[in-house]
C-alpha cells in the first residue's frame, strides 16, 4: 500500500515559524535596547522627516506597565521560537512518544500565541492608522510577522477539524482584545503620581517649525528654575521633532519654556525649527537630544527638574508640578 506523502508545508512549518520568530525577536530586541538606552531607532536618526516614526515609537502606546512594548514583543517571539523548534531537538526514533506529545502540545501553544500576537498587532495597526496617522516600518513589519506566524500555524499541520482551530482562536482573541483595551484605557489621560501630574506624550508627527504644542502650565517653581538656568549660562540643545525634548518642555510648562527660548537657554539644532542653529550644536559636539550643558557638565536625555535644580545650584521653590509617566 502506497504511503500518503506529507505536504511540504507540514514538513517545514516549524522551521519556518522558528525562523520568522527569531527575526522578529531580533527586530524587537533592537527596539528594546534602543529604547532602554535612550537611543534613536535607525529610521529616525537625526532627520526631521523621520519624526513620524519617532513619534510612534515614543508614543504612549509604545510603553506598557512602564516598560517598552517591544520588550513584550521580544518575549513573545522568543516563546514562539521555543514552541516551534523544541520538538525538533528530540530524536523521533528513540523518543517517539515524547516527541509526538510535545508536538501536539506545542501546536496548541503556537496557535494561542500566534492568535494573540495577530489580534494585538491588528489593534496597534488600527491605532497607527486612526490616531497616530503615521508610517512606522518597524510596527508594520512586526504586524506582518505576527500574521505570517498565524497563517503558518494554521496551515502547518493537519488539524483534526475546524473546531480544533476555531474555538481556541476565538477564546484567545477575545481575551487578548479585552486585555489590550484595558491596558490602553488610560492612554493620554492625565494622572497624578506622587502628588505630580503626569505629562502627556505626542501622538502625531511634529510639524516644522514649532513641533508639538506645549499643553502644561508653568508654576512659580518652573519659572524660577528657568530664570536661574539663564542666569548661570546653562544651555539645552534639542530639536522640534524630538519626543524627549517635548517631554522636557512639558515638564517646564509653556511659560517657563518661553523664557528658556527667549533668553537663549534652548538651542534649536534643526535648521527647519524656529531660529534653528545647527552650527552651534555641531560646535558643542551634540550627539543626541535633548542635551543639557550646565557648569561645563553634559547631561543627556530628559532631565527631572529636581535634577536640573541640583546640578545647577538652584535654591528656589521646589514644588514642581509635573513628572514623566513611569517615573516617581
Amino acid at each position: 500500500m502506497r504511503r500518503r506523502s506529507v505536504p511540504w508545508i507540514h514538513r517545514y512549518s516549524r522551521p519556518l515559524i522558528g525562523g520568522v520568530s527569531i527575526v522578529g525577536a531580533i527586530l524587537t530586541g533592537y527596539l528594546t535596547i534602543t529604547k532602554l538606552t535612550g537611543g534613536t531607532a535607525a529610521c529616525t536618526a537625526g532627520a526631521s522627516d523621520g519624526a513620524g516614526c519617532t513619534g510612534v515609537l515614543n508614543s504612549p502606546y509604545a510603553t506598557v506597565f512602564g516598560l517598552p512594548l517591544s520588550l513584550f514583543g521580544f518575549l513573545a517571539y522568543i516563546a514562539m521560537a521555543v514552541f516551534a523548534l523544541s520538538p525538533l531537538f528530540i530524536n523521533g526514533e528513540i523518543q517517539k512518544n515524547l516527541r509526538k506529545s510535545l508536538e501536539n502540545n506545542t501546536w496548541l501553544l503556537l496557535l494561542a500565541g500566534a492568535t494573540a500576537m495577530a489580534v494585538f498587532s491588528g489593534y496597534l495597526m488600527y491605532i497607527l492608522a486612526t490616531e497616530l496617522k503615521e508610517l512606522c516600518p518597524y510596527c508594520i513589519t512586526s504586524a506582518l510577522f505576527a500574521l505570517t506566524l498565524l497563517i503558518l500555524t494554521i496551515v502547518g499541520r493537519e488539524w483534526e477539524g475546524l473546531g480544533q482551530i476555531i474555538l481556541p482562536m476565538v477564546v484567545v482573541a477575545m481575551v487578548t482584545l479585552v486585555g489590550t483595551l484595558a491596558v490602553y484605557a488610560g492612554v493620554n489621560s492625565p494622572t497624578v503620581a506622587g502628588g505630580k501630574e503626569e505629562i502627556t506624550r505626542p501622538m502625531t508627527a511634529a510639524k516644522p517649525p514649532y513641533g508639538w504644542e506645549v499643553t502644561t502650565v508653568s508654576g512659580k517653581a518652573e519659572i524660577a528654575l528657568a530664570k536661574h538656568l539663564k542666569a548661570i549660562g546653562a544651555k539645552e540643545y534639542g530639536a522640534f521633532w524630538c519626543p524627549h525634548c517635548y517631554d522636557q518642555k512639558q515638564l517646564f510648562g509653556k511659560e517657563a519654556g518661553e523664557i528658556l527660548k527667549k533668553e537663549g537657554v534652548y538651542i534649536e539644532c534643526d535648521p527647519q525649527g524656529v531660529n534653528g542653529n545647527p552650527q552651534a550644536c555641531r560646535d558643542a559636539g551634540i550627539k543626541g537630544f535633548p542635551t543639557w550643558i550646565i557648569k561645563g557638565q553634559e547631561y543627556s536625555g530628559t532631565q527631572r527638574l529636581e535634577k536640573l535644580a541640583e546640578v545647577s545650584g538652584y535654591t528656589g521653590p521646589m514644588n514642581f508640578k509635573y513628572t514623566v509617566p513611569g517615573r516617581k
